[in-house]
């Protein structure tokens, strides 16, 4: 942690506590920032503000993009802010945003503070007491489920979010998206990659639902309830949201999902390979039930997924080697890349449509 009179690594914490002073509702500081999630995404940190006389300390998030080579399309700070401000009084369980900076001046890049919402993030381990048993595995599966399936159902017009994105033509834009941010952040040639643009080019599905996206659904960007780790507090991590296909979701959210006996080759929990956890058909269908869609087409929505966490993959490898990332886990970072590659090409090769 640290203090208002020294500066924390991607905060200008005298000029921010100012500007929080004087346009956060009620605030009076003095402030303290940690940082709490950062180095592979926009970067957020805890904002704590001391307790006064009469008054309980507050604390609050604060988001900002990384440090170097950000992509302003992934790292829009205005767009994630809209989005929380969209769905905050809606069933999806959000923070609510509370004040949008894109003055530069005040951090060296825009930022936005929104509540801060405690609850349980499952990583590699569980802390003592949240998995008590198979029960709260299908519990949490089950919430997972269906907190995808209320994003899914809002309708983008009724809350205000027309315009966000362009859901006609999504599938065949994210195909020429990735492939743009491909040539912008590869360090070193991969035909992998361009063999798996060309077949997701030729394999686009012939309909497409439109639907607000989350665009990095996944156990780990989610707060559970400490004492009902069944019931979902918070979804994080908003900075790939549009309106687009719904099963751009699904397709990712399956990606992270690892089944007892397996590697995971990308950073996801091994916790949902433990007894009670859906596995990945019972998760689909699960979805299925409960949004009332066609999932028959959801292999190609899990190589599109690849190809995009392999593209972004590469960006991040990239940041490391620019020495531009913050954060825990960079100690041993590696180039993902062509593993995530040879997963979508595998699945690409097993499903009823190869092309």
């Amino acid at each position: 942690m640290s203090d208002e009179h020294a500066d924390v690594p991607g905060i200008r914490t005298g000029p921010v506590s100012r500007y929080l002073r004087d346009r956060l509702p009620d605030a009076k500081g003095p402030f303290r920032f940690e940082l709490i999630s950062g180095g592979r995404s926009n970067l957020t940190y805890r904002v704590s503000e001391q307790a006064s006389e009469g008054a309980a300390a507050r604390t609050w998030a604060l988001r900002r993009p990384p440090l170097g080579h950000v992509i302003a399309t992934a790292h829009d700070m205005a767009r994630e802010y809209r989005v929380l401000s969209a769905l905050a009084d809606t069933t999806v369980p959000v923070p609510r945003p509370f004040l949008l900076c894109e003055d530069e001046a005040v951090c060296g890049a825009p930022f936005y503070v929104m509540e801060y919402r405690d609850g349980v993030v499952l990583q590699d381990r569980a802390p003592e007491g949240i998995l008590r048993g198979p029960e709260d595995g299908r519990r949490i599966s089950q919430a997972l489920v269906d907190t995808l399936a209320a994003l899914h159902a809002i309708d983008y017009r009724e809350v205000g979010l027309e315009g966000f994105g362009r859901p006609e033509g999504y599938l065949e834009r994210q195909v020429r998206r990735w492939a743009k941010q491909w040539e912008a952040n590869k360090t070193g040639e991969l035909p992998e990659i361009e063999a798996l643009l060309g077949r997701l080019a030729r394999a686009l599905p012939a309909h497409s639902d439109h639907a607000i996206v989350h665009g990095d659904y996944r156990l780990g960007n989610m707060a559970l309830d400490r004492e009902d780790p069944g019931r979902i507090v918070a979804v994080f991590d908003w900075e790939m949201s549009t309106l687009g296909d719904p099963l751009a979701d699904l397709g990712y959210t399956l990606i992270y999902w690892v089944e007892a006996g397996e590697a995971s080759q990308v950073e996801a929990t091994q916790i949902t390979a433990k007894p009670g956890f859906f596995t990945r058909a019972q998760l689909v269908e699960a979805y299925a039930a409960a949004s009332q869609r066609d999932v028959s087409a959801v292999d190609f929505y899990q190589v599109l997924a690849l190809t995009k966490l392999a593209v972004i993959s590469e960006g991040i490898y990239k940041r490391f080697t620019l020495g531009k990332t913050l954060g825990e886990g960079f100690d041993q970072m590696k180039r993902m890349t062509a593993p995530l590659a040879a997963r979508a090409l595998a699945i690409a090769d097993a499903s009823g449509d190869p092309r």
